[in-house]
């Protein structure tokens, strides 16, 4: 009998998982944080080396008392990580005819495949396009595509010649996509025509020549912009396969695509006559492989630098391990590529083990609710990647649209983005996954590269909110304001006392804000700048952002405690919480709350929201106000953005930074619904 809330993993999965049980976790975990050059060597023979990594693997200083803070594992090897997911795979492994990636576009019936072959070929070709613009190791390129094959094709032709490529997520505005190629000093910049988000026609070619102009304008002219032919590409052959791409179900006869003939190319006119041999640039497993930029505090956006080897290992254990993939399984997620999530679990990871993925352009409610639940069925997902986000937004519309598809070849559910409340994590386990699936819930950042604290689905318990135990390599701590280590429960900050692989190397052009952000304030660890709990049983649970925690009258509470509590009431879908001033106790709890559809917002369902967090959490943690939210102001990953709700709930009109936000309109909405529903 396992312990209430606790979870373990089915005995028929455990039998052919690669990490069987938590014992042999246990002994790999400590061979792995004892001698770690030992153990990421074994797991680098997978690889392809043409300089092979000699010891000592691992040099690394996280101390700013003592020097500068600096990472390098394996320095002096030579690899490409190109050759590594895509010669390897053909060559090597014999994978050619396997498909790398089914594509899905907006519209069902908008859908494509891709062989490891095709896809091998398609990179050579626009390598050469690349090396024939002039584009060389060690020069950045801009990316700013929706989710189609050409954006992978792009980022691995950059990876093969070895330029860096910092890519921007879609959603982003020019001034956005503007910053980010001044900043990391791009030369040449990819996009696409347009493409559609739901019913909406996002003219991306516009927006990028708005960029452009803005960079001009700061005197950072970009000599060429490569742009692929989304919207209407059954007019055109796909580079050199000698088959037609899908024609678009919504043809856009009337797009207007703004031409500039000195500065824009076609991708397809370049692809022609491109040779489909392309020798891959060795580079030392040091070198940078990409920009990828996250927000910072100050609002300016922090340009996070990978490198390739130790990411390279690191994606590819990860996706090996807490997936638990199998050479049969289909794999989705549904992260964009603009984002750590579809870099690290989408791109690298897969590939590196031959996988076959799911590549959705599509929103998860559109044409109707049960559009994940279709594709889950249609491609026979076996592992599937989501953010909390999108299990809360689909738990509001019932179980029906979800039961209305076979899912039946499910075997791993996993999450990602933030910590899952326990509702929605029961919702998914129970109903996505049938009570058969282990939930993999995943923490790690876009610095971190990959997986940190994850369960594994063969071997780890798992308890709903807690992202479990640390991944191979990865010696977790807690501690408290005055940098002490905390045994046993406890509840502090989160940080990790030595490197893993795949860990950022710096910050893009400023080392010192590297240092300062995540080295500084704790010497001698990496700081998350999450807010964590230890559990008597050793289970770690992010508790948020250390500026979302709230300390009511000496009490620390965690805001993610409170939003659980909230969303277990039946009206609520999705819930925020932040701290407001207080005379008495110093801060206390706002809380927004979105309703589910036919739900009504009164006095009535306002205590018993105050009554349930009361009983659930305790008296101390009984909210003072609790506003009405019809949305929430989120980044185009998903993400809330408490920041923002904090000035909210303070009246404030200066918000900072807003560039990250999809939908802008909600803010207005939020400020005037505070005027009127705070109770």
């Amino acid at each position: 009998m396992s312990a209430p809330g606790v979870f373990p993993p089915p005995s028929e999965f455990s039998a052919t998982a690669y990490i069987s049980s938590f014992q042999k976790y246990q002994e790999l975990y400590e061979s792995s944080v004892k001698d770690p050059s030992e153990f990421w060597g074994e797991i680098a023979n997978d690889f392809h080396w043409r300089v092979p990594p000699t010891q000592p693997f691992l040099r690394y200083n996280f101390d700013v008392t003592k020097g500068k803070v600096f990472v390098e594992w394996m320095k002096g090897a030579v690899t490409n990580i190109c050759y590594n997911v895509l010669d390897r795979n053909v060559y090597d492994k014999k994978l050619g005819d396997k498909v790398a990636f089914y594509w899905e576009g907006n519209e069902p019936g908008d859908a494509m495949s891709i062989t490891y072959s095709e896809l091998f070929k398609m990179v050579c070709k626009f390598a050469n396009v690349l090396r024939k613009q002039g584009i060389k190791k060690g020069d950045r390129v801009s990316i700013y595509m929706p989710m189609v094959i050409e954006l992978v094709v792009a980022m691995l032709a950059c990876a093969r010649i070895g330029a860096i490529h910092s890519i921007v997520f879609a959603g982003f505005s020019a001034e956005s996509l503007c910053e980010r190629i001044m900043d990391s000093h791009c030369c040449l910049l990819i996009t696409a025509d347009g493409f559609f988000r739901g019913d909406k026609l996002i003219n991306l070619k516009q927006i990028a020549d708005e960029a452009l102009q803005k960079c001009a304008e700061k005197n950072f002219p970009m000599k060429k912009c490569i742009v692929s032919k989304h919207l209407g590409r059954d007019e055109i052959l796909s580079d050199g396969l000698n088959k037609t791409s899908p024609p678009c179900k919504r043809q856009c006869p009337d797009l207007q695509t703004p031409w500039n003939p000195s500065v824009d190319l076609w991708w397809h006119d370049l692809m022609k006559n491109a040779s489909a041999e392309c020798e891959p640039e060795w580079c030392d497993a040091e070198d940078e492989l990409f920009i990828l930029y996250t927000s910072g505090s100050t609002g300016k956006p922090k340009g996070v630098v990978h490198t390739a080897g130790g990411y390279m290992i690191y994606t590819a254990a990860t996706f090996k391990y807490v997936f638990d993939y199998h050479q049969n399984d289909i794999y989705w997620c549904t992260a964009d590529i603009g984002w750590i999530t579809g870099h690290s679990y989408l791109v690298y990871g897969p590939l590196a083990n031959g996988a076959t993925s799911v590549l959705f352009e599509g929103l998860p409610i559109y044409p109707d609710v049960s559009r994940m639940w279709q594709i889950i069925d249609k491609y026979r997902v076996s592992k599937f990647y989501t953010a909390p986000t999108a299990i809360r937004l689909l738990m509001k519309y019932g179980d029906e649209p979800v039961k209305r598809y076979n899912r039946k070849s499910l075997k791993v559910l996993g999450t990602v983005g933030e910590p899952i409340n326990p509702e929605a994590w029961l919702w998914y386990y129970n109903i996505v996954g049938e009570k058969r699936c282990p939930i993999v819930d995943t923490f790690w950042q876009t610095e971190t590269g990959g997986h940190v604290l994850t369960p594994l689905p063969g071997a780890t318990a798992t308890k709903p909110g807690s992202a479990t135990f640390p991944f191979f390599g990865v010696l977790p701590a807690i501690l408290d304001e005055s940098g002490e280590e905390l045994e046993g429960e406890a509840e502090g900050y989160l940080v990790f006392k030595q490197p893993w692989p795949a860990i950022m190397r710096t910050l893009y052009g400023n080392h010192e804000r590297f240092e300062t952000t995540y080295f500084k304030k704790f010497p001698g660890y990496y700081v998350t700048g999450d807010g964590c709990k230890r559990d008597k049983d050793g289970y770690y649970w992010i508790t948020g952002r250390i500026d979302d925690m709230l300390n009511v009258s000496g009490h620390l509470l965690s805001t993610a405690e409170v939003e659980s509590a909230l969303v277990e009431h039946s009206s609520v879908a999705e819930a925020a919480v932040v701290s407001h001033p207080h005379p008495v106790k110093g801060e206390c709890l706002y809380c927004f709350v979105t309703l589910r559809d036919g739900h009504e917002f009164n006095s009535t369902l306002v205590n018993q929201l105050k009554i349930l967090v009361r009983e659930k959490i305790g008296p101390i943690a009984t909210p003072d106000y609790i506003q009405n939210a019809p949305g929430l102001p989120k980044t185009r990953s998903g993400k809330i953005m408490r920041r923002v709700l904090r000035k909210i709930a303070k009246n404030d009109q200066d918000l900072g930074d807003t560039s990250t936000l999809a939908d802008p309109a909600v803010i207005h909405l939020l400020f005037n619904n505070r005027c009127k529903t705070v109770l």
